[in-house]
């Protein structure tokens, strides 16, 4: 009885440790880890556009660097808080800019979910890109990732004139092509696995367009599981302490997160079905250099290299990565940082 007691009473004391813990945790403000010297910038900042107030990290060792808008993917997919496990490099030869999209993770308390709409957001970059070039004065490259590629290519033709060059990174071409790429990977890898249970629930929902969130998460669960969404765990885990406890997010924003992204998949996921880049944007008015993972069956990288080879522009790059999926910066941040000073970088002007 007396070790039963004693067991008990660690159990309580611990119970009361983790909840003074969370409690503080849910105490402390946002943060962001500082950078030194007389020009760096390394600062977490509430902006207006469109009229609602909207989250963007600026960090950078000097100022008088060129700009890089980072667009995150989703849609809803807001990553300020994994930014600094990818962009240390980066912050030396740009001032990287991560803004968390209306109604995503630190933008998303107090908007209203029927305000979000592919044209909305893309009405908010170009707010934020002339915010950022008054601001600073320097060039200003965009980088778009899965659905922010949209956006970013959505913004690029409409304002060409306030950026230097755009960066594809898991690039959006045509979703409803997308889906069925996608889809057939994962019968085809189940096929070839003899996973049988696997077979019958794909079946069961069939190929896109899907009835419900449900199902494409269903089929996503199964591509995420066999290397077609992150290709490289082992790297990508490393990722993980960032994502979960970076300070670039207090407490309520964490409880907020996956709420509001399912807020912005269920408002933009269907009004994009239609989209196709191969058609829609033939042309592009400004260097163009586009990331590509070998193993990215999220945006499956034929659909990517098709738009490639008809794309035209003042300069096109286009660079493979081998054993990479869908998260070329938390599958090989090295590669994702030097590619982007090596190429992009000189493009900046």
């Amino acid at each position: 009885m007396k070790l039963l007691r004693r067991l008990l009473k660690l159990v309580a004391a611990f119970v009361v440790l983790v909840a003074v813990a969370l409690g503080v945790w849910a105490l402390l403000p946002a943060k962001t880890a500082p950078i030194a010297g007389e020009h760096a910038i390394a600062a977490l900042e509430q902006l207006t556009l469109g009229g609602v107030s909207q989250a963007i990290l600026l960090r950078g060792h000097d100022v008088r660097r060129p700009l890089l808008l980072y667009l995150h993917g989703g849609p809803g997919g807001a990553q300020m808080s994994l930014a600094p496990f990818y962009s240390a490099e980066l912050e030396r030869h740009f001032v990287v800019v991560h803004w968390d999209q209306r109604g995503a993770g630190a933008s998303c308390a107090g908007v209203d979910p029927a305000t979000l709409s592919l044209e909305r957001i893309v009405d908010d970059t170009l707010e934020l890109a002339e915010q950022l070039r008054a601001r600073f004065q320097q060039p200003l490259v965009l980088l778009g990732h899965s659905w922010g590629s949209l956006v970013g290519v959505r913004a690029i033709q409409r304002r060409p004139d306030l950026f230097s060059a755009y960066v594809g990174l898991g690039q959006l071409v045509s979703l409803k092509r997308n889906e069925e790429i996608s889809y057939r990977w994962v019968v085809e890898e189940a096929e070839r696995r003899g996973d049988e249970e696997a077979l019958a629930e794909l079946e069961a929902i069939g190929p896109p367009p899907y009835a419900s969130q449900a199902e494409l998460s269903l089929q996503r669960g199964y591509l995420m599981r066999w290397g077609g969404s992150i290709h490289d765990f082992r790297s990508a885990r490393e990722a993980l302490p960032a994502f979960l406890f970076g300070r670039e997010y207090p407490l309520a924003t964490r409880l907020r997160y996956f709420g509001c992204m399912q807020n912005s998949l269920d408002r933009l996921w269907d009004p994009i079905q239609g989209v196709d880049l191969i058609t829609e944007a033939p042309r592009l008015e400004l260097p163009v250099v586009l990331l590509i993972g070998r193993a990215d069956y999220n945006t499956p990288w034929e659909l990517t290299a098709e738009w490639a080879q008809q794309l035209e522009a003042p300069q096109l790059d286009v660079v493979w990565f081998d054993g990479v999926g869908h998260f070329l910066p938390i599958e090989d941040r090295e590669a994702f940082q030097r590619t982007l000073i090596e190429r992009v970088l000189p493009l900046a002007k």
